[in-house]
Order: C-alpha cells, then structure tokens, then sequence
C-alpha cells in the first residue's frame, strides 16, 4: 500500500538546525511532484518547499527562502528537507505530500518540529 513516512523531527534550538526526510513506498516514486507541508496550531497548512518529478526544480514559501534546501533521491525513494537558522515561527507539524497530476494525491502523517527560543 501507499505509505509515505517522515521522520526527523524534534526539538532545537533558535539558530539550530534539523534535516527531515521522508521515505516513500508503494507508488511510483520518481513520477510524483513532492512536497513538504507545515501546519502550527490553529493555522491552516501551508506549502513549504516542493521539488518536481520532470527536472527536480524547486519551490520554496518565502519565509524558508535561503534557510531550507529540499532534495530527492530517486533511487531510494526519499524526498528530504534541510532546515537551517531555524526560528520559532518555523514550530509545527511537517507533512510529506506526494502528487501525480490531479490524480493521485498522497500524505505522511507528519513529524512535529519544535524550535525553542
């Protein structure tokens, strides 16, 4: 079955660092746009980074612009997300998100990030 399975997560310091990853199986990995996705409490979720299955060019929000670095790996199936100078405002729960066109729309159940001031 489709699983997609993030990992990484914890709690760090401001100014700290911390590197998500997410390990994909049960769909074809390599023809799916990927995405990380965060939601805080009491805010609705929000596109992070993303990076396309066709030439993994990448989208970031502006708020992680220069701070986040978002990757692939084709051959074993995981998508990561870099996150350095970490700040308060970045706390919440970090989903993977896997999309083929309109079609075929995949979530992880999140890892909770949490960065102390």
């Amino acid at each position: 079955q489709v699983q997609l399975v993030e990992s990484g997560g914890g709690l760090v310091q401001f100014g700290g660092s911390l590197r998500l990853s997410c390990a994909a199986s049960g769909f074809p990995f390599s023809i799916y746009d990927m995405s990380w996705y965060r939601q805080a409490p009491g805010k609705e979720r929000e596109l992070v980074a993303s990076i396309t299955s066709a030439d993994s060019s990448t989208k970031y929000a502006d708020s992680v612009k220069g701070r986040f670095i978002i990757s692939r790996d084709n051959a074993k199936n995981t998508v990561g997300l870099q996150m350095n100078s970490l700040k308060p405002e970045d706390t919440a729960v970090y989903y993977c998100n896997g999309k083929y066109r309109r079609w075929y729309d995949y979530w992880g159940r999140g890892t909770q990030v949490t960065v102390s001031s």
